[in-house]
């Protein structure tokens, strides 16, 4: 019997987000009203055997239903770590209560403050258009990118639905890896009636594809790569081919709005494209037999660094599993474009990520993967490696370089080529990384860019510690 008392309110919470009322959830799983009212107000135990109806009823997962609480207190704990909140005097346990008794009220807590950062943003970019800082053209700042990476936690970055789709085109497409790129198109203009067609680089500018649904023409960009072609024709087969599937995977109530499901749609015809190229046995076939080597994997499937990478945290099959590995993607200023946790370690979702992570030192050896052991402040351990990616159009067009880490539990850090000759099962020299400042109780990091929320700032001329938010005291 489960005795969380933030399972009922999850419970309750989930229930609504899917448009039910108690009535008709206590049908489909075999109990009466009353007792569903009870538990969700936390009167009653949760039986393992009615926990399994409501994962089925509900499809929800149920190694994710209980964690969820502690990364709702995680997020919540770096929302109250804002300056906004300083005056506020909450601790730990304050947040801890709310997230626990009130998990509803804390995601909404949460989407407020997202929306209210936005409207900070906003406002930053306006005062800064009309001072004449910024020219008209700015993008002002948008929340959907973070609800992809939200959907993308929920459903564990696994799509069993995507995964049947992609095996069946290669198999009806007969898209092997020596002919991928023509059985491809030719799938295209003999099913769909789309024809490829070449732009070259001065009359496609920053285009790397576009579709024309009158003339049925996919544009492709000549300075993409042979992977990356492969790439954009599955994309584009995914959007003309499955789209009431694509639709069905992104009608997700936690969305906000069309411009985050049609974000979703196209993460989601990403990941099928991902999936053609890399068929989910043989993948993981290959990297228990190489031992997750990046490199190899890619030269096998014909694929980049970071499309191996992204493919390595989505086998997630029931039986079928590889290393349960996070991801980030960063640039050289330290913004997070891609990120996803597969391996419990919690990222900044508000604020700026910890400067110790090596996904950050990549960028003083482009092109070499460089390890680290990372210890968390709750003592948790995890291996990660960490290589920059280019992208560059040309001799007179900017490079952009990024950092792809790619991290796992130590415990599964011997199944990786990358941990030969790393001492993993001595951590007395693993790097300490925080989530983000705010937040991180090492106050005597070199590295500290802010205060400690939970500390008052103290002030003393006569002392300098290593770095100015060095010293304070608990409220």
């Amino acid at each position: 019997m489960s005795t969380d008392s933030n399972l009922g309110a999850r419970l309750r919470m989930v229930r609504r987000q899917q448009g039910l009322n108690q009535k008709e959830l206590a049908e489909q799983i075999g109990i009466s009203p009353s007792y569903l009212n009870l538990i969700e107000n936390g009167k009653r135990p949760l039986s393992a055997s009615v926990l399994i109806r409501l994962a089925q009823a509900l499809s929800i997962d149920l190694a994710s239903f209980g964690a969820s609480d502690r990364e709702l207190e995680a997020y919540l704990g770096e929302v109250f770590g804002d300056p906004l909140f300083d005056e506020a005097g909450l601790t730990a346990a304050d947040v801890r209560a709310f997230a626990v008794s009130s998990p509803a009220v804390g995601e909404a807590v949460m989407r407020l403050y997202r929306s209210w950062l936005e409207a900070r943003h906003r406002f930053d970019e306006l005062s800064a258009r009309v001072s004449g800082q910024v020219g008209p053209g700015t993008e002002l700042a948008t929340q959907p990118g973070e609800e992809v990476n939200d959907f993308l936690q929920r459903h564990g970055n696994h799509f069993p639905d995507l995964e049947e789709a992609a095996q069946r085109l290669r198999r009806d497409a007969r898209a092997h890896d020596d002919d991928r790129y023509q059985r491809l198109a030719s799938w295209l203009e003999t099913v769909h009636g789309v024809r490829v067609q070449w732009l070259a680089v001065e009359a496609a500018g920053d285009l790397l594809r576009r579709y024309d649904p009158e003339r049925r023409i996919l544009y492709l960009s000549q300075v993409l790569a042979p992977r990356s072609r492969h790439f954009q024709l599955a994309h584009q087969i995914a959007l003309l081919q499955f789209p009431d599937l694509l639709d069905d995977l992104s009608e997700d109530p936690r969305l906000s709005g069309e411009d985050a499901r049609r974000l979703v749609r196209i993460t989601l015809a990403s990941y099928f494209a991902g999936a053609v190229l890399m068929p989910y046995a043989d993948v993981l076939e290959e990297a228990e037999r190489s031992r997750y080597d990046i490199e190899r994997l890619g030269q096998r499937f014909r694929t980049s660094f970071e499309q191996v990478c992204h493919r390595l945290c989505t086998l997630r099959r029931p039986g079928a599993q590889g290393v349960p590995f996070h991801m980030m993607r960063v640039d050289i200023a330290g913004n997070i474009s891609k990120r996803f946790s597969g391996s419990g370690i919690r990222f900044a979702r508000f604020s700026g990520a910890c400067p110790r992570w090596n996904v950050h030192s990549a960028f003083l050896t482009p092109g070499q993967i460089r390890t680290q052991v990372s210890v968390m402040e709750d003592h948790s351990v995890y291996f990660c490696i960490a290589r920059t990616v280019q992208k560059s159009g040309g001799w007179h067009q900017p490079q952009a370089l990024h950092a792809i880490g790619l991290g796992c539990d130590l415990r599964h850090a011997r199944r990786l080529v990358y941990a030969d000759g790393v001492e993993v099962g001595d951590t007395s020299h693993a790097v300490p990384v925080g989530v983000t400042c705010r937040l991180c109780e090492r106050t005597g990091c070199l590295q500290r860019a802010f205060p400690l929320s939970s500390r008052r700032l103290e002030i003393d001329e006569n002392s300098r510690r290593v770095n100015f938010y060095g010293g304070g005291s608990q409220e």
